[in-house]
């Protein structure tokens, strides 16, 4: 318990103090995140936020981490330096998607080789228990190329991914605390810690950005952290295991997870490229409807919580169950929103203008607010 407060409190210290310098640094240099016509913000404001939640991040789990626990540490801190140090070309230098494709399988790469993290196991989803080691490598690849993706993806909105962060990370910190698995629950709450140190500076209005440095980060430390809740609450020799383990792991990240799972299905049949931006994530969606940034942040934190509940709930109904009640759940709850848009009520009437000749000399005049004019950036 010591280590997990000391690790929690110093990122929080280190990342507090580190943020201001970083913003006087790119205002000096002019690293600032532009304005466009997809992006909510119309203000200059520094990007590279993430600096400070990295450095937070790692030295506080090198050390709070306890010495009998550390033997993978080096090469979880290797990953996240390849995921660093891609995330701070982005923010300075725009990376192409096979680029940061690249480093990101470098990095899950050396956390599955030398880190052993690997799925072995789907604990009955679809019929399925023990993998064979091919597909277990791959499964896991994806696993954790789409959890750090999934972060980035859903920073849209100031204090968003933070928040959603604060709150995966804090339940993964609890179990693995409660488990006597020091490491992942020091690495948990060093990344609570170094997020709510940030969100003091990135709630709306936001003063710096995360940028790709911060959310990739959070995403990829997510990913370790739900490999690992999977194969250890799945486990029923365990501490604590749990019923349904991948099914309660994908509800912990069902909001970014599942919003980039969708996105990203939608740009395929579209046949778009699965990296295109658009306007098409849940905060846009919430956008639209009029809630100011603090208010999206607080309607998907407690959704989330609200599925995890759900989940935990269902969880001896077996995986393959719980798994397609959270989906069927998450489709409806994403449908409601998407169709209650004053956008969606225009493109139905606009549709029935059309296929009406009677109509066609009425116009649909489009009521749009300022705020319903704006637009976030998907990447």
């Amino acid at each position: 318990m010591d280590n997990v407060f000391l690790s929690g409190g110093l990122a929080f210290l280190i990342t507090f103090f580190s943020i201001p310098a970083i913003i006087e640094v790119t205002q000096i240099k002019k690293l600032f995140d532009q304005p466009n016509p997809r992006k909510v913000h119309k203000a200059l404001v520094p990007t590279l936020g993430g600096i400070g939640i990295f450095a937070g991040f790692v030295l506080a789990t090198l050390i709070g981490t306890p010495p009998a626990t550390a033997n993978v540490l080096q090469y979880f801190m290797a990953a996240s330096l390849v995921i660093f140090f891609l995330g701070v070309k982005d923010d300075i230098i725009i990376l192409s998607a096979s680029k940061k494709f690249i480093g990101q399988l470098l990095a899950a790469s050396i956390i599955i080789k030398f880190g052993g993290i690997q799925i072995t196991n789907m604990y009955g989803f679809l019929g399925i228990h023990e993998l064979p080691y091919t597909a277990s490598i791959l499964l896991t690849l994806f696993t954790i190329i789409v959890v750090t993706n999934s972060f980035n993806l859903i920073d849209g909105v100031d204090g968003l991914a933070g928040s959603l962060g604060i709150l995966t990370c804090l339940i993964f910190g609890f179990y693995f605390h409660q488990t006597g698995h020091g490491l992942f629950a020091v690495m948990a709450f060093s990344m609570v810690g170094s997020l709510a140190a940030f969100l003091i500076y990135n709630i709306h209005p936001a003063r710096i950005f995360m940028g790709d440095t911060g959310s990739l980060l959070i995403g990829l430390v997510n990913s370790i952290l739900v490999i690992k809740f999977i194969n250890t609450a799945g486990d029923p020799t365990s501490v604590f295991p749990i019923a349904s383990a991948p099914a309660i792991g994908f509800a912990i990240l069902i909001v970014p997870l599942f919003d980039t799972l969708r996105v990203v299905t939608i740009r395929i049949i579209k046949r778009r490229s699965p990296f295109s931006p658009d306007r098409n994530h849940i905060h846009h969606f919430l956008l639209d409807l009029g809630f100011t940034h603090t208010m999206i942040a607080g309607i998907c934190l407690a959704g989330n919580v609200a599925f995890i509940a759900l989940a935990y709930y269902l969880r001896f109904m077996g995986t393959t169950a719980v798994m397609l009640a959270l989906s069927a759940a998450a489709i409806l709850v994403v449908s409601l929103v998407y169709y209650s848009r004053p956008s969606a009520k225009i493109l139905a009437a606009e549709s029935m203008d059309k296929s009406h000749p009677a109509l066609s000399p009425h116009k649909v005049i489009t009521l749009t607010s300022k705020r319903q004019e704006k637009e976030t950036s998907a990447v």
